[in-house]
């Protein structure tokens, strides 16, 4: 680890920071001043482009060109000569403004072309762009592969042990029997649907001016359409067109896009639990890694530590996607700053879902079931087909067929041989005895294993 890491406040910039680097690229200051370059250029060039803009027709090729590399991504040496500016500025997208300025005037741009770098725009109208091209591309490159890669582990999961019975837990006690392919078969559709609930969430964007009249706008061009030629501008952009703002966009889609990703981490957390609970009862082994150690004194152990390394980021993401969801929608009157901090931490929430979303799959990557222990534990407790037999008591009008399983089974151990002596007792038809008397816990699974098979 670099000296600079040893010395990082946040663990995402200090010990994670290569597990955080894909989405580091996306959400650092750096990032930030790239996709403000790329917004200012674009615009530029939008601007060239519209009829009514005679100032801006027939750019010179260099001009263009040199505008089209700024759109297509700045080098590194950009995000530092912006800083060096701000130093002046005191004022970070005024700073990327004038970057532009001297990278379009050695390019060949006049005065009167120059003024259109950032025409009409105040900062928000970039921002809240960029904002949303950040959050759009976290989401597409990063967070929806790794819900995929998880949800279709656990599917091959699901799918490998469809058909292993498992006794089930019901307030901690033992239940009817299922399989463990569909517990975790019940992960893979949760998760599936939140999965499509995240990806659906549109991002939004605005290019209004100051308070969301396109005042200066039509101070200098009267006649233009400028709406129009916004909208076409935001949907160039893939972004949803948000024509009624005040100076900056209302964040709703923001609150949409964290309450979506935080119903994603609270599922992932409920899956944690459980697997650490089956780990815990022995259903799940974990593989060993050479050179590991689960503790510090005793040395047999293998912790589930990726699992609960998934659950702690999964709430700490949570807890900061709560807050933007709750923060980020209020502004007093037509603008107020106390968005634009929160902003700058949104990909410190999206890192540690990230985080939860890499020790969950590094965990599913180790686990191996137990058939054997599984079995031990169903054998261990025959009273779970009481259900069954009450049940078909009822079917066949024998009276009080709960209360007579209740007095029989409630509260103590009951073997194969008591099992089977009771239903010898029943007045059931001679079939449907032998059917129960043959009946085990570890068949005991209804539809379990093509319900797992089905996801």
């Amino acid at each position: 680890m670099t000296e600079a890491r040893l010395a990082a406040l946040s663990p995402l910039d200090g010990r994670y920071a290569g597990q955080v680097a894909d989405l580091a690229a996306l959400f650092s200051e750096s990032a930030l001043i790239r996709y403000r370059i790329r917004v200012e250029a674009l615009w530029f060039l939008h601007l060239a482009s519209t009829p009514g803009v005679p100032e801006l027709a027939d750019l010179p090729p260099a001009l263009r060109a040199e505008l089209e590399r700024l759109a297509a991504g700045a080098g590194d040496d950009a995000a530092a000569r912006v800083k060096a500016i701000e130093t002046t500025t005191n004022h970070d997208v005024k700073a990327v403004e004038y970057y532009l300025r001297e990278r379009l005037a050695a390019a060949g741009a006049d005065a009167r072309q120059l003024e259109f770098v950032h025409f009409g725009c105040t900062s928000e109208d970039i921002n809240n762009l960029c904002y949303a091209l950040m959050l759009a591309d976290a989401r597409q490159r990063v967070l929806l592969p790794l819900m995929r890669a998880t949800r279709e582990r656990l599917a091959a999961i699901a799918h490998e042990t469809a058909e292993l019975p498992m006794l089930s837990r019901t307030h901690g006690q033992p239940a009817s029997p299922t399989t463990l392919g569909k517990e975790v078969a019940n992960f893979v559709a949760r998760l599936a649907r939140l999965e499509k609930q995240f990806a659906a969430v549109s991002p939004l964007g605005k290019l209004n001016g100051a308070v969301g009249n396109y005042n200066a706008f039509l101070a200098a061009y009267p006649s233009l359409d400028w709406p129009g030629i916004a909208a076409g501008f935001v949907r160039s952009l893939g972004l949803e067109h948000n024509p009624h703002t005040i100076q900056i966009e209302p964040h709703d889609w923001i609150a949409e896009y964290c309450h979506a990703l935080a119903r994603h981490d609270t599922a992932v957390i409920d899956l944690c639990r459980d697997v650490w609970g089956y780990i815990s009862l022995g259903y799940f082994t974990q593989r060993t890694v050479a050179g590991e150690v689960g503790s510090s004194t005793m040395p047999h152990k293998v912790n589930p530590i990726d699992f609960e390394n998934a659950e702690g980021n999964a709430g700490l993401a949570n807890a900061l996607l709560g807050f933007f969801a709750a923060k980020l929608p209020i502004s007093r009157w037509q603008r107020d700053l106390t968005d634009s901090t929160v902003l700058r931490n949104l990909g410190v929430a999206l890192g540690h879902a990230v985080l939860a979303l890499k020790s969950l799959l590094k965990g599913l990557g180790k686990l191996e079931a137990d058939p054997a222990r599984m079995a031990a534990d169903l054998d261990a407790n025959w009273e779970v087909l009481a259900e069954a037999i009450q049940t078909v008591m009822r079917r066949h009008g024998v009276a009080d067929a709960y209360d007579r399983l209740k007095a029989f089974t409630r509260g103590r151990r009951v073997g194969a041989a008591q099992l089977r002596e009771f239903v010898a007792t029943l007045p059931l038809p001679p079939e449907e005895a032998t059917r129960l008397a043959a009946m085990t816990p570890s068949a005991y699974v209804g539809l379990a294993a093509q319900l797992a098979r089905d996801v």
